[in-house]
């Protein structure tokens, strides 16, 4: 469910913690961790909070959407996951993606599509339908990430719902291609 200022409010209570504060939290205990699982919960809590544009003005804030950027050029599978996860799921907010490929975002994305990972996969072609428009459209539309795409598209009987996104992506970026 969508958080508003009031829900907020009422969620929280009279001595709970501000949403910024929680979050700011979260994102010092990630940076001063190295304990892998540790690092996962919390990454993968953040990746949940990217879903709700009540939030938004707070990953922005907090450079949490760079952190997911980071974390995709981690060893860690988890943490790829999780980091192309929390891409997926804020970027459906246009400011959202332009950070995400201000900071070069897009050929980390590109290579999740390769990942063993299901869900890091699902994620990826998510992500690249948020993304994509017309300023960055050359870096995404290449003829070899386009051939990965149809390759998923076509892939029904292996994944359901990597066909299904990615069909709605090449129907929404290469229609009229």
């Amino acid at each position: 469910m969508f958080t508003n200022d009031q829900r907020q409010q009422e969620r929280t209570g009279r001595y709970g913690t501000p949403r910024l504060q929680f979050l700011q939290e979260l994102v010092t205990q990630f940076q001063s961790t190295s304990e892998d699982e540790t690092r996962e919960k919390i990454l993968a809590n953040l990746a949940n909070f990217a879903y709700d544009p009540y939030n938004y003005n707070f990953l922005r804030q907090l450079n949490v959407l760079e952190l997911f950027i980071d974390c995709l050029t981690e060893p860690n599978e988890k943490l790829v996951e999780f980091g192309i996860g929390g891409i997926c799921n804020s970027c459906v907010d246009p400011a959202n993606a332009a950070i995400v490929t201000k900071f070069d975002g897009i050929p980390l994305i590109i290579q999740c599509l390769s990942s063993p990972v299901r869900n890091t996969v699902n994620y990826a072609l998510g992500g690249l339908y948020y993304i994509c428009n017309k300023s960055n459209k050359e870096e995404i539309l290449k003829p070899e990430v386009i051939d990965i795409i149809k390759r998923y598209a076509a892939a029904e009987e292996v994944s359901v719902s990597f066909s299904n996104l990615a069909k709605a992506f090449l129907n929404k970026h290469l229609s009229g291609n």
